[in-house]
């Protein structure tokens, strides 16, 4: 079977899951990557702050990575590269939009990697030669401004990428998909459509963002105190709405949250977003007015531990508290795994006298992606040979392939990966074809890939069940024990409600390990009391506790 004249496929995240978009396409000996996003912790990833692609396949590959192109500014397609750009070199070029590259640069500026990235801005309209690939970016609606999808050319064929997209008539911006683009390719021949699937779920058409624009009229007009709004960083379009409606009803506003002050300076700055004059005000401004003259734009509106809602929820912010009479609208809708934050955040806001809204009760966030009408138009328009659902969770992987045998494709022709799958195309063959090295890699705090799974799963076993931690001090010539066992807990039990339980603990490990030479062999030592103490324990309270044996000399 020949293998030369193909294209591989290879992503390395947000297939199978929701976040950490990353797509290596391979022809010969050249390479390009497609998004470096990155995703949010689960909630059983205790302590970890983002989760990002592992690399490790393009390790002996990067000296044949021609581009990367980035298709939009959310942090799930581009958070991860000022993290994972030294890996793959610092010199490759990054081509993507105008407000793309303002968000990217903000950063690279926090990981002081400016200087040296080479970031190439493009236009819709621009062509891109990167090695044996030529891309060509066509204008795609979102909800964020200057989104791309990509046609993807080599000799093998042509494959289109829709990136995240909609097909909104009345977006923010104005900008609304390149319709006529995305049928020219399907004219020329598409050997493979990769298709952003993961509002599949929901009939018709997704509703415009002029929607939430109407919806924020109502609240305004109707609001008597405050109104704090929470919504990403980097949904600018967001932002310009709440401004227009603000201004509309004379409100000012506040921007709370370094990520969100940031980005709002560069999209002013770039021209994305047009504040009118004395509308924006400091924080520290804030007390001059009256609270019906006011508005806040926050970050948090997934429930992350450290943004600025969360720490008003959890009374932790230094200057912004609930007052009575507040309107908060969270501009979200949760991602996949952040349902019970945010759900904890919206109730602690509850708690402290704040009225609440958010996209269950009322129309204050439309999805930013396709909806059932919209996915087959965008097979209808392109008319490709096969099919590959990307950007969503397996449920959402396996009703995409369903809607697209209603349009008459065999399962045969729709892939179904995950990542780490490679996926092959050409003139004379698409298919699976094997698997390479993929997964996640943790950041928690400043460090990067030092907290691997079995980590994560202690911090569960001591979430769940606490710790133990059981002293033993030995005769230094004879190795045996010197003087009674000490137990001490954390998280397991109160150890003055439970003597009982201790005192048990202590005198069977005395008895066990008493007359033992504890030195000899100190590793076993420690390995044989945790395995005596954990079953001990399952036996009395059906409870696993992770077990830290200590043994001292003197």
């Amino acid at each position: 079977m020949d293998t030369t004249d193909r294209i591989k496929i290879i992503p390395l995240g947000g297939v199978g899951e929701v976040g950490k978009n990353m797509t290596v396409f391979e022809y010969g000996d050249d390479l390009i990557i497609v998004d470096v996003g990155l995703g949010f912790p689960s909630e059983e990833m205790h302590g970890i702050d983002l989760v990002i692609p592992d690399i490790s396949y393009l390790d002996d590959k990067k000296e044949y990575i021609r581009a990367i192109i980035l298709t939009h500014g959310h942090e799930d397609h581009i958070g991860a590269l000022a993290f994972l750009l030294p890996q793959l070199g610092i010199e490759i070029p990054i081509y993507c939009t105008t407000l793309t590259a303002g968000l990217v640069k903000v950063k690279l500026k926090e990981r002081k990697l400016i200087e040296t990235a080479n970031l190439r801005v493009i236009s819709p309209d621009d062509k891109i030669i990167a090695g044996s690939f030529t891309i060509e970016p066509y204008r795609v609606a979102h909800s964020v401004p200057d989104g791309v999808g990509l046609a993807i050319s080599t000799a093998a064929g042509t494959i289109v990428h829709t990136g995240d997209f909609k097909f909104d008539q009345t977006p923010v911006d104005g900008r609304i998909t390149d319709f006529g683009k995305i049928a020219e390719f399907g004219r020329r021949g598409v050997l493979l459509l990769m298709s952003d699937c993961v509002h599949v779920e929901s009939p018709g058409i997704t509703p415009s963002e002029a929607a939430v624009t109407q919806t924020f009229d109502q609240i305004f007009r109707e609001a008597e105190g405050r109104i704090i709004v929470a919504t990403f960083a980097s949904l600018i379009s967001r932002v310009q709405q709440v401004v227009d409606v603000a201004y509309r009803y004379g409100r000012k506003v506040v921007v709370v949250g370094r990520s969100l002050e940031n980005n709002v300076a560069m999209g002013r700055e770039l021209g994305y977003l047009d504040i009118p004059e004395n509308t924006l005000i400091k924080a520290g401004e804030a007390s001059k007015y009256d609270p019906s003259q006011l508005t806040f734009v926050v970050t948090g509106a997934q429930g992350e531990p450290m943004a600025v809602l969360s720490r008003i929820a959890n009374r932790e912010h230094k200057t912004l508290t609930i007052q009575q009479g507040d309107m908060v609208i969270i501009s979200a809708t949760p991602i996949p795994g952040n349902e019970t934050a945010v759900g904890n955040c919206i109730n602690n806001l509850i708690r402290q006298g704040a009225d609440v809204t958010y996209s269950t009760i009322q129309r204050v966030h439309v999805s930013g992606h396709a909806s059932q009408e919209e996915l087959k138009l965008m097979i209808n328009l392109v008319r490709p040979r096969y099919l590959m659902p990307i950007h969503g969770e397996p449920r959402h992987l396996a009703l995409y392939s369903k809607l697209a045998q209603e349009l008459g494709y065999t399962v045969e022709n729709i892939f179904i990966a995950e990542n780490g799958k490679v996926v092959e195309v050409g003139p004379n063959f698409g298919g699976v074809t094997g698997t390479v090295p993929s997964g996640a890699v943790y950041i928690d705090g400043s460090s990067i890939g030092e907290i691997g799974d079995i980590v994560i799963k202690d911090r569960g076993l001591l979430a769940r069940d606490g710790v133990l931690m059981v002293v033993l001090v030995a005769d230094q010539e004879s190795g045996l024990l010197v003087g009674p066992a000490d137990v001490v807990s954390r998280g397991f039990v109160y150890v003055r409600e439970a003597g009982e339980l201790m005192d048990f603990v202590k005198q069977k490990v005395e008895q066990r390990f008493g007359d033992e030479d504890l030195l000899s062999d100190q590793a076993g030592t420690i390995r044989k009391v945790k395995d005596f103490v954990g079953d001990l324990l399952y036996m009395q309270t059906k409870r696993r506790p992770v077990v830290l044996p200590v043994v001292m000399k003197i």
